[in-house]
């Protein structure tokens, strides 16, 4: 997904939110300014942190948010189990939540509140639009073998951990696996998370090999490339993930909240409206 200029202008304003170095400061306008049409946000944020490794020495440490936020879904799982188990869809009803879960970003969202994160779960019916998505996910799913899981946030996680025991259930035949980051990255969940909270017992963990909050295919190690390339449905979660994955002609199937304005303009949706598309 092409960086906007007003997208490219978000991008500087909160870096420069962070401090007033000018040194650094110049570095990011430099690396925004000389950016490839290829180039996607999250590329830019990697290598903004790049920068501010030599600038500043490690970003800030998201341990204990990470920790929080999935100890928090974690202690909702049994009663979100049940809600999921009793629906008419249990499959549906758990893209649904975990699609919720993506509120929880640090990097799209100045401030994450973790009362309108438990309002948003007072809504958990597909519109007619994510239906029309849906029944061609179901379509896919029914003749795959393969089955790739790109995750984003901790947190969201869990709500992922339900979803993809409720698609084993329907789709007993699938290899099921999920990508998670190869190095800390802002909230984003790595295996160490992904293990912490047992997505290991519904999927495979694999890993991108880099600390960025997207998925980029050159960056990518060689197995998670071949397990890309090879994988018979691909869901991806987050807007980081649409920004560097959309418009390489993959089939993905993607899942995320409006979280910024670049893509509330884009979808024509207010902030948090939840998507559920299909890219062929």
């Amino acid at each position: 997904m092409r960086i906007s200029q007003s997208c490219a202008e978000c991008l500087y304003e909160r870096q420069k939110n962070k401090t007033n170095n000018a040194e650094y400061l110049a570095e990011i306008k430099r690396l925004l300014d000389n950016r490839k049409e290829t180039d996607t946000s999250p590329y830019m944020v990697y290598l903004f942190n790049k920068a501010h490794l030599k600038y500043f020495g490690k970003a800030a440490d998201y341990s204990a948010i990470k920790k929080q936020y999935n100890d928090l879904v974690l202690s909702m799982e049994e009663s979100l189990h049940r809600e999921i188990s009793s629906a008419e869809d249990p499959l549906a009803k758990a893209l649904i939540m975990a699609r919720i879960g993506n509120y929880i970003d640090f990097g799209a969202m100045n401030s994450i509140d973790s009362g309108v994160f438990l309002e948003l779960f007072r809504s958990t019916e597909m519109r007619e639009d994510d239906r029309m998505t849906y029944e061609a996910f179901l379509r896919e799913c029914t003749d795959a073998k393969t089955f790739l899981l790109i995750c984003d946030n901790c947190g969201e996680i869990v709500l992922d951990k339900l979803m993809l025991e409720q698609l084993k259930k329907r789709f007993p035949q699938l290899t099921v696996r999920a990508m998670v980051r190869g190095e800390a990255v802002l909230n984003d969940a790595t295996a160490e998370d992904a293990r912490y909270i047992g997505l290991d017992t519904a999927a495979e963990i694999i890993s991108s090999g880099e600390a960025i909050a997207g998925t980029i295919y050159e960056m990518l190690p060689d197995n998670a490339k071949e397990i890309l390339d090879n994988s018979d449905v691909i869901l991806a979660k987050g807007q980081g993930n649409y920004e560097s994955m959309s418009g390489q002609g993959r089939h993905v199937f993607y899942e995320f909240l409006c979280k910024c304005d670049l893509f509330t303009t884009r979808f024509n949706v207010p902030k948090l409206t939840g998507m559920f598309i299909e890219e062929k």
